[in-house]
């Protein structure tokens, strides 16, 4: 086998649980593999290979719009506008994306940690009913580990969210009610940053063949998601090991000078 034969190997075993890792990740995550089996190889050359061989992931646009803002009820300042984020367990975002499968659409609600990025709560329905988004919510305050209070939660303005089946619930639970102040999805840039994660990088963007499988396939991509997949935003570590660590990066968000 040629070097370039056991680089493309190494790179297909890496893209078999993160099917669009990108090359600047890959080549960090390689170079233990590398080493072990003595192949000098540079981030340019391996560009270079994967471009040969049409192994290059190419950029998706990826924002959907799930909410219904068009309702009477009472919405919550921007709190999370106005907020440092300095730890994590200091706010949680959340959102609900739609999943196509053969049976119909299905909706996907998501608790996400904006200072750690890990995904804390999700629920996988067909249907976009309050019970799904305060299951993804219970899910998120039942991994909380640090014993804070008053943790923001910030939302869009849609329906599920503002209503007071949802906001009692969830104050109920401690948490302090954010909400965006206008229809622009980088006022929940995280939020739907992780949306597109999961669609592009998971397989979630194409048509799934039932809810069942689709539950399923939520399950592991939140583990890998979590556990696995290393981001820029945390010097290159993943969303698990951010958390556990509370404190020791500089927050970045994914506002429209840095998307």
């Amino acid at each position: 086998m040629s070097i370039n034969e056991k680089v493309i190997e190494i790179v297909q075993k890496i893209r078999k649980r993160q099917r669009k890792m990108g090359t600047r990740k890959l080549y960090d995550k390689m170079k233990s593999e590398l080493l072990k089996n003595n192949i000098k190889m540079g981030r340019d050359a391996l560009f270079t290979l994967l471009r040969n061989h049409g192994m290059l992931i190419k950029k998706n646009k990826c924002y959907h719009i799930t909410t219904d803002s068009k309702h009477f009820y009472y919405t919550s300042p921007n709190l999370l506008k106005e907020t440092e984020l300095t730890h994590a367990e200091q706010a949680v975002v959340c959102d609900i994306t739609y999943i196509k499968t053969d049976q119909g659409h299905a909706y996907l609600s998501l608790v996400t940690d904006p200072y750690s990025k890990q995904i804390m709560g999700y629920a996988l329905e067909d249907n976009m009913k309050v019970e799904m988004v305060k299951k993804a919510l219970k899910m998120a305050h039942n991994k909380l580990q640090f014993g804070l209070e008053n943790i923001i939660h910030h939302s869009d303005r849609g329906l599920q969210y503002c209503c007071p089946d949802y906001t009692e619930f969830a104050r109920k639970l401690g948490f302090k009610m954010s909400t965006t102040q206008k229809y622009d999805p980088y006022e929940n840039a995280v939020a739907e940053r992780i949306n597109g994660i999961l669609k592009y990088e998971f397989g979630f963007k194409n048509v799934i063949k039932d809810l069942k499988t689709a539950q399923k396939m939520i399950k592991e991509a939140v583990d890998i998601y979590n556990n696995e997949r290393t981001h820029w935003s945390l010097g290159l570590k993943t969303p698990a090991q951010a958390h556990n660590e509370f404190n020791k990066h500089i927050y970045k968000s994914y506002s429209k000078k840095s998307a």
